[in-house]
């Protein structure tokens, strides 16, 4: 057992981490302030062949393995959660199903565009009345005897304004409840197809969130993503890795809150010393260090895991539920330790602890994921 990064691992750390402190790092304040899209550095990580990291080569990736993609994911939330979550969901949510379950000829088309950066990935999942339960999908494709008509509305959908082409689940056959569900690769520019991004949320302010809606939109045959009534389980599939991003993300927000905190320790004097000086803050920090680095090494095992093609549902879960969660009480001492300046929008601590808040939620909320393990580790 080898935890020590390849080399090819830690140049694309140090190669993220550089672009991140010089990129990412100086507009996220004023984006989170404005809402505006990062558009500008991810076409710079699109010339630095980022955006299809993990992807085959022959469809425009890297070939890199998902803790590499984890490393991206991290470093990105470090300085700008974002920036982050727009980049794990443009791979392991955008990418990702097609390049799972795509004929070579989808991927050729739709996968291609999205590793070279043409445009961000998407996948159309979450309905209004179709959120933990995702088996109650209301969307429905019906085929007319030429094509497919999709009727229906998507909610929460991330960097679809920017998405040219994505993967939507809908009901196909209804009495086959879960059975039922198919997965199509639909285009954003389709007659009755519209994308409205209107949200307004307590954080992610410079991510894309979106509402779909679709009136008889139009899709062709070749535009089914696998096989019918498989879509209920490819996205279970697909859940699972984009859990791996969201784990590395709430790494990187709490890595980031814990060294802004460890510095004003070292520096903010009261009662004659520094506040690192105090047991009392030496032992919140130790554990924040402790928590970033387990939850941090669960994001590695369960992408090593994906790597090796063993499974990797239970290992996924935990690990974006203990990271989201840790990231969450990260984020609160990372205030405390600030006081009343953590409270302040200057000092930025505020942005990762409202940042952090959607990741116990978006991907499979704590309740849901811990069903999941639940039910991964015998229990019935």
């Amino acid at each position: 057992m080898d935890f020590n990064l390849t080399e090819e691992q830690k140049m694309i750390k140090n190669l993220i981490r550089d672009f991140a402190e010089a990129e990412v790092a100086p507009g996220a304040d004023e984006r989170d302030k404005t809402g505006e899209f990062p558009l500008q550095v991810f076409k710079k990580m699109a010339a630095l062949d980022l955006m299809g990291l993990p992807f085959p080569e022959e469809y425009g990736g890297g070939g890199a393995d998902t803790i590499s993609f984890s490393i991206v994911v991290e470093e990105l939330s470090r300085v700008c959660a974002s920036t982050g979550i727009t980049y794990s969901a443009h791979v392991s949510l955008g990418g990702a199903p097609i390049n799972m379950f795509g004929t070579h000829e989808q991927k050729q088309k739709y996968l291609t565009p999205i590793c070279r950066g043409e445009y961000f990935g998407a996948f159309g999942l979450t309905e209004p009345n179709a959120g933990s339960d995702a088996g109650g999908t209301r969307t429905t494709a019906v085929h007319n005897g030429k094509e497919w008509v999709i009727n229906g509305s998507k909610c929460y959908i991330t960097n679809a304004s920017y998405a040219k082409n994505l993967a939507i689940t809908a009901v196909t056959d209804k009495e086959k409840g879960t059975s039922g569900i198919t997965a199509f690769v639909v285009s954003t520019e389709s007659p009755g197809f519209q994308t409205v991004a209107d949200y307004e949320k307590m954080g992610l302010h410079a991510s894309n969130t979106t509402q779909l809606f679709m009136e008889d939109v139009a899709v062709p045959d070749e535009n089914m993503l696998g096989q019918r009534g498989n879509g209920f389980k490819q996205f279970l599939a697909t859940l699972d890795g984009g859990r791996i991003g969201i784990a590395a993300m709430a790494v990187g927000i709490a890595q980031g809150a814990f060294e802004k905190a460890l510095a004003y320790a070292n520096e903010r004097v009261q009662f004659g010393q520094t506040l690192s000086k105090f047991q009392a803050i030496q032992f919140k920090l130790a554990d924040m260090a402790m928590q970033i680095e387990i939850a941090r090494n669960m994001v590695y095992k369960a992408g090593w895991l994906k790597d090796q093609g063993s499974r990797f549902t239970k290992e996924a879960a935990m690990a974006k539920l203990f990271a989201s969660e840790m990231c969450m009480r990260v984020c609160n001492q990372a205030i405390q330790i600030h006081g009343g300046n953590g409270y302040m929008h200057e000092y930025q601590v505020e942005r990762f602890f409202r940042d952090a808040k959607l990741l116990e939620i978006g991907e499979g909320t704590s309740e849901v994921l811990r069903l999941v393990i639940s039910r991964q580790i015998g229990c019935q």
